[in-house]
């Protein structure tokens, strides 16, 4: 169910918004049918054929999809019954995921949100470049590493972060004897430099990534697929969630179109500008993972600079949230009493449990409880003033799950074509990419430099200078204090009166 009850809608709000809403049914019937929907790269929109090759705009996409399909049960399958093993002969135990972003966040939602006692494979995930973070991973599996199967995804091949906790992985199998490539798979787009690295090494298995799915729409793809049927879910259910939710939301009823509903609130609540914010609330704690899951869906489509037609109007919807009724505790104050800059989404759970739950007190079970804190909230914001949407599902499970990707998907599709903007690229994410790799060079411009001047000591300016990069300083000074504290480039400082003092020097031994 969809509730948009406590959104303030004016009497002659869906007729105003009839007309735009014709347009936006026209375009994505054009998207389906395998129109350029990204024109920044020339690229289709796809990933609504994943979960229904029989509308894929030519045969050869359908039976690639489906031969994919098949292939990644084949495995699976293999890997569970012992005929695909490690290269000790040992069954696979765990499943180790390296991927950034799309081919992080959206499978580790699914596998949080339906993960069980009974899990055949436990699901682990390197998703970023911290080697911290790595080393706690690692620490977990290092007991069974030669039962871990990792899964290593990037389109391109050239992700850094999924390089870096590839390479990294890779180390610790070798410092432990192991040969890496018994115990890999890659997903990525045929070609790539992961596809030929993979092919060279002799990994496992390849599956495919294409051009027409992109990474925050890509967890119904080999990207989620994989991982989550060997973690044990399943995912034939999971597909049939998503189309069965595309059929719905297809259709241009769009007061029985509960994506078509919500991209009319969106639009409502930001008078087609942007700039509000949407707290998810989910009530409960399997879909915890679902906020930063839904952060770059909308984040990464929505935020743009500039529309379709170049002009600037820096749309967005920021989106924030944890689960309920955690929250009851941390941000609800100001949901009520704060600016009125946002508005809410609440995920409403029906079923509490398998079986039964005791009566704790007030006739009441933990359960019970949970509902009224999420009723209590709702009716308190409502009595502020402050808007708020509801979607109330049964239970948590594979069918769902693919129903609540399928909702927003199409949401995300259809208030993108309301506000003329481009929901498939990311420009900015590549500005991000290009500054950190000329942060590198600059990096390894320090290090050349000291190096060469070994023992000699420098400050931050005297390093600028000569590097001849005078506005520079800051970032020069932020790389040599990182550089200063891990001892693998051995840079060392001298301290002096103010950080503007300090002195930095290159030994060739730790000290």
């Amino acid at each position: 169910m969809l509730d948009i009850s406590r959104m303030i809608i004016p009497n002659d709000y869906f007729e105003r918004m009839s007309s735009k809403l014709e347009k936006v049914y026209e375009q994505i019937k054009l998207l389906e049918k395998g129109a350029i929907a990204n024109p920044d790269e020339n690229r289709r929109v796809g990933h609504y054929w994943l979960r229904n090759s029989d509308i894929a705009p030519e045969p050869e996409i359908a039976v690639e999809i489906r031969e994919n399909l098949a292939e990644i049960k084949v495995f699976v399958q293999k890997v569970h019954n012992g005929s695909i093993t490690s290269q000790t002969g040992e069954a696979f135990k765990n499943v180790l995921l390296i991927g950034i972003g799309g081919s992080g966040l959206g499978p580790q939602f699914i596998s949080d949100a339906l993960g069980a006692n009974a899990d055949k494979m436990s699901l682990f995930f390197i998703d970023n470049t911290d080697p911290d973070g790595m080393d706690r991973v690692f620490k977990r599996l290092e007991p069974e590493l030669d039962t871990t199967l990792c899964i290593v995804i990037s389109k391109s091949g050239g992700t850094i972060e999924t390089r870096n906790g590839m390479l990294e992985t890779q180390n610790l199998y070798e410092k432990k004897r192991f040969n890496f490539s018994k115990h890999a798979v890659s997903i990525t787009q045929k070609g790539s430099q992961l596809y030929q690295y993979s092919e060279k090494e002799g990994w496992l298995k390849s599956f495919p990534m294409w051009d027409w799915v992109g990474g925050r729409t890509s967890v119904l793809s080999s990207v989620g697929l994989v991982a989550l049927a060997l973690q044990g879910i399943d995912i034939d259910a999971l597909l049939a969630g998503a189309r069965c939710c595309d059929e719905i939301t297809r259709k241009k009823d769009t007061l029985n179109n509960p994506s078509a509903l919500l991209a009319l609130m969106w639009y409502k609540a930001t008078s087609g500008k942007g700039g509000k914010q949407m707290v998810m609330l989910p009530y409960k704690d399997r879909l915890a993972f679902f906020s930063k899951y839904l952060q770059q869906l909308l984040m990464e489509s929505l935020g743009k600079e500039k529309d379709l037609e170049g002009r600037v109007v820096h749309q967005g919807i920021a989106v924030y949230g944890n689960k309920g009724s955690t929250d009851q505790h941390s941000y609800i104050q100001q949901l009520l009493e704060g600016p009125d800059n946002f508005f809410v989404t609440f995920i409403e759970v029906l079923k509490d449990r398998d079986g039964t739950s005791p009566i704790l007190s007030e006739n009441s079970t933990s359960g019970d409880f949970l509902q009224a804190f999420l009723l209590g909230t709702r009716n308190a914001l409502t009595f502020k003033g402050r808007e708020s949407i509801t979607i109330t599902v049964n239970e948590v499970k594979p069918f769902t799950i693919g129903v609540l990707i399928g909702l927003f998907e199409r949401a995300v599709s259809m208030y993108a074509f309301l506000i003329h903007i481009n929901a498939y690229h990311q420009p900015a994410v590549e500005m991000g990419k290009k500054a950190a790799g000329e942060a590198i060079a600059l990096k390894n411009e320090i290090l050349h430099l000291l190096r060469e001047k070994k023992g000699q000591k420098f400050t931050v300016g005297e390093i600028a200078q000569q590097l001849d990069s005078p506005n520079s300083e800051e970032t020069i000074f932020k790389l040599l204090i990182h550089l200063r504290e891990n001892p693998q480039h051995c840079i060392y400082a001298q301290k002096g009166k103010t950080v503007f003092d300090d002195q930095y020097f290159y030994v060739q031994e730790h000290i």
